[in-house]
């Protein structure tokens, strides 16, 4: 199956990535190894990572790609394979299919993307992202998330310490209303 994704070189996107089962906490159990994984894939293959948050059993990130390159499916995949083979040996019930892929079964093997059309599309996912972990009731407040990019954007003076800990109580930033 092919599916339709937003190919722009140089473009910014935002993505969800998750793994396969929801009741797991490897991302964050394993936060150094997913950050050596990117980071040797950003070596390898250049992007910029304008927001991310990690949670126990899934992610957001916004990238922005260089001009000339718009394969963001590559890197997630060398994202995903160099996570999982930094990973101990658990594969209880791989399916079939798994197995024939060479997949460990630790992420869904999609992951969804949105390609950022504007300023105001680019601040209500970067608020999603920040907003997030009190979303999902992992923290009070964002600065009480550690696995996420809203320590630099405090830092650069771009939010306040104290965004997040009220804000949209119904987390509905980079949604759609509904």
């Amino acid at each position: 199956m092919r599916y339709r994704r937003a190919l722009i070189p140089g473009g910014t996107y935002f993505f969800t990535v998750n793994l396969a089962s929801r009741r797991e906490t490897l991302l964050v159990d394993h936060v150094d190894v997913l950050r050596e994984a990117v980071r040797g894939v950003r070596w390898a293959h250049p992007f910029e990572i304008v927001a991310w948050v990690v949670l126990p059993e899934h992610m957001h990130a916004i990238w922005t790609l260089p001009p000339e390159d718009p394969d963001y499916s590559m890197r997630w995949n060398r994202i995903k394979g160099e996570f999982s083979r930094r990973l101990p040996r658990c594969d209880p019930g791989l399916t079939p299919s798994r197995v024939n892929k060479r997949e460990r079964g630790i992420w869904q093997r999609r992951f969804w993307e949105h390609l950022i059309r504007d300023e105001d599309d680019f601040a209500r996912h970067v608020d999603y992202i920040h907003f997030n972990p009190v979303k999902h009731g992992h923290a009070n407040t964002a600065a009480d998330w550690p696995y996420s990019s809203f320590h630099r954007f405090v830092q650069q003076g771009l939010l306040h310490e104290d965004w997040g800990g009220g804000g949209d109580p119904d987390g509905h930033y980079g949604e759609p209303a509904r």
